[in-house]
Formats: C-alpha cells, sequence, structure tokens
C-alpha cells in the first residue's frame, strides 16, 4: 500500500485550514474544529487503527455540515414564509434577525385579479363605450367597434365586462288594484319620473312593503318565463340584443377591459434586490456561535458521516492490500454505505423536526390543545354559592 498519511493524532486549527473559510474567524469554530477531529478519529477507531484522513479532511467536514444545517434551516423558513417575503425588497431586511410575520399584503395583491373579474376593484381599469341602435338590427359587432375607436387597437383584445341594457323597471308596471282608495295614497309614478308609463289616475297606496317586492317578483319572473324580456346575449365580443330595436333612437351603453391591460398588470417590475424566488432571500451563512447545542449535535452527527464517506473513498483506492503470506480486503464500500444511509437519516430526521414546527402544524397543535381545554373546562361543575 503507498504511503499514505496518517491523522498524527492530534490537531492545531488555524484561519484558512477550511476550504472555503465561512466560519474560521468564529472562536467557538476554532475550538470546536480541534475538539471535533479527536471526536471522529476515535468514532472511526482511532487508536487501535491508523485513520488516512488529516485534520483538513476532518475541518472540511465540519464546515461542511454547519454550511448544510444551515440550508436545511433557511429553506424551511424560505418555504414557510415566501407568500410573505416575495416582492420584498431584500435589501432592506436583516433576514436573519428579523422574525417574519404572516401578513395580508400578498393575498390582497392576488385577491385583486377577482376583484377585476367582479368589477369591485382589482388593478386593471374598465373602461366604457357606447354604441348606438339601429331600428331592426338586432346584432352588433362590438370588435369592429373597437377597432374603430379605440387608439393602437390589437386585434381581439377587447373583453367586454358589463352592458347597460335593462328593462323598464317592474315597478312602472306595477298597478295598485285598489286604485283611488281612501287617504295616504299619492302618485309614485310621478314622483319617480315615471308618470308617462302610467295610466292617468292611477295612484299607489301605502302597503307593508313585502308587498310591494311580492308584486314586483311576480312582474320579473313573469316577463323571464312568459315573454322575450329586455335582454342580451354575448359570444365572441359579437352582441345580440332583445327585443329587436324599435325606430326610437337609443344610445346603448357598456364596460370592457383590454385583456394586454390584465397581462401586463400581472407582473410588477421590482428593482435588483427585489425578492422573485426563493434564491433571492437574503440569507447568509449563520454565525456557529448562535447554534444552540442541539443545532451542534446534529452537525457533529453529520460532519462524522462525512468524515466516514471520506475515509471510504480514501481505502477504496486500494481494495486489497498485500501483506507477507496473504491480502488484506479493506472496508471501504462499508464505510461507504454506512455514511450514505447515515446522511440519509440525519436530514430526513431534521426535516421532521423542522416540520412540525411549520406555521400549519403550528396552528393545528394550538387548535387540538383549545378544543381539549374545553373538552376539560367542560367536566367543571358549576359553583355553588351558599348564601
Amino acid at each position: 500500500m503507498a504511503n499514505i498519511p496518517i491523522w498524527p493524532g492530534s490537531s492545531s486549527f488555524a484561519p484558512g485550514d477550511t476550504p472555503f473559510g465561512w466560519y474560521d474567524n468564529d472562536l467557538e469554530f476554532q475550538v470546536d474544529a480541534d475538539k471535533f477531529s479527536v471526536f471522529a478519529a476515535r468514532r472511526l477507531g482511532y487508536p487501535i487503527v491508523d485513520i488516512e484522513l488529516q485534520s483538513v479532511n476532518f475541518y472540511a467536514a465540519l464546515e461542511e455540515a454547519v454550511t448544510i444545517y444551515a440550508n436545511e434551516l433557511y429553506g424551511f423558513k424560505i418555504r414557510d414564509n415566501y407568500l410573505t417575503l416575495e416582492g420584498a425588497d431584500g435589501a432592506s431586511m436583516d433576514i436573519e434577525n428579523t422574525v417574519v410575520i404572516p401578513s395580508l399584503g400578498r393575498i390582497i395583491e392576488m385577491s385583486q385579479q377577482y376583484g377585476v373579474e367582479a368589477g369591485t376593484g382589482g388593478n386593471v381599469d374598465w373602461h366604457k363605450g357606447e354604441i348606438r341602435l339601429t331600428a331592426s338590427i338586432q346584432d352588433y359587432d362590438l370588435e369592429a367597434w373597437a377597432n374603430d375607436n379605440i387608439p393602437q387597437y390589437k386585434g381581439h383584445d377587447l373583453e367586454i365586462m358589463k352592458v347597460f341594457y335593462e328593462a323598464p323597471p317592474a315597478a312602472m308596471r306595477a298597478f295598485d288594484p285598489y286604485v283611488g282608495s281612501a287617504g295616504g295614497a299619492y302618485e309614485m309614478m310621478d314622483s319617480f319620473g315615471w308618470g308617462q308609463y302610467s295610466p292617468a289616475g292611477v295612484n299607489y297606496m301605502l302597503m307593508p312593503i313585502n308587498y310591494d317586492l311580492q308584486v314586483i317578483q311576480q312582474i320579473e319572473f313573469n316577463d323571464m318565463i312568459r315573454r322575450a324580456n329586455y335582454s342580451f346575449e354575448m359570444h365572441n365580443n359579437h352582441l345580440r340584443i332583445f327585443p329587436i330595436p324599435d325606430g326610437t333612437p337609443k344610445t346603448m351603453f357598456f364596460e370592457y377591459i383590454l385583456n394586454s391591460e390584465r397581462s401586463s398588470a400581472s407582473f410588477v417590475v421590482g428593482g435588483s434586490s427585489t425578492i422573485t424566488n426563493i434564491y433571492d432571500v437574503p440569507y447568509t451563512n449563520p454565525n456557529y456561535n448562535d447554534i444552540n447545542s442541539v443545532g451542534r449535535s446534529w452537525i457533529f452527527e453529520y460532519a462524522l458521516a462525512l468524515c466516514k464517506e471520506m475515509l471510504g473513498y480514501v481505502r477504496g483506492k486500494y481494495q486489497v492490500v498485500p501483506i507477507p503470506g496473504d491480502n488484506v480486503t479493506l472496508n471501504a464500500n462499508d464505510l461507504i454505505t454506512a455514511a450514505t444511509g447515515e446522511k440519509e437519516r440525519l436530514i430526513d430526521r431534521l426535516r421532521a423536526y423542522l416540520g412540525e414546527t411549520s406555521r400549519e402544524k403550528l396552528l393545528e397543535r394550538r387548535s387540538a390543545e383549545s378544543d381539549y381545554i374545553q373538552k376539560e373546562l367542560g367536566n367543571v361543575p358549576f359553583p355553588i354559592y351558599i348564601g
């Protein structure tokens, strides 16, 4: 077997001994680096067996383990808070020392799109248009209207949202059967400007409001079922109105949006520091001295698995070593297999740990605790006061 350096039994860490140097200036990392070297070497069999690793290998494993621990932790925090983080200015936040409190800001922004469709708000303008109705013409091409009336119109960009074409109010055709009866009656039609629709002398009595509602509902329901009432159909921006217009000059108004404006409103251009994906969240490598004992315990276990993996690769270069009168087979495959399983187990354990602290899980637990408390309080008897 070639002359492979053997771990000498002790180490002395100095800044610059790790590949990236992310934690080299942290005094606690410097102390733990040498302690971990001894710990890992002894767990691998030193001094009973020689360990074909050097101190820098142990330091590199420790640095990698700290970084993987931070990546898992920060990745979990990003997933749990991304709805709040997206769109924020990453340059203005100290994310590592900030508690992210969920807000309704992003939810409101998403709900604006529903407001656009319902006509109750949103960030897309509703425009107004009008057409003159022509006698005996029932069909109107609003796409052609758009080409003639909207500057720089792009074809098939129009979407009609509302048409103001309504039947005369049912109240104009609701007549009191008790016309001209006792006091309290007055000419309701004239008071609303509808007198021209009502026969002369028709008065409304002051009746309970539910009576008026039932009469108007009856008229509207009758119109819906028995006659072609004032209505319209819209297919691909082709408008058909009912009934067929007569010779009376009329203007029909409508509201519309442009699909290009709706699409552009879905994209907000931010600055260079705007968080637009998970990789924009300004997490950096952690301060090693801020990691508690629970976190460091996981880090030491994971770093040990990395050392076991490295030792397996070193010994795998020489599967069989000749000795006087025989050959010795090294345990490279066993080390690599064991290291792979340990790394997977540690990652799964950490993710499960973090998952139990997610906002969803905490709310579920709080709800369950509340239910249990209410159940227990229900068993407490009411106090009896004796005067």
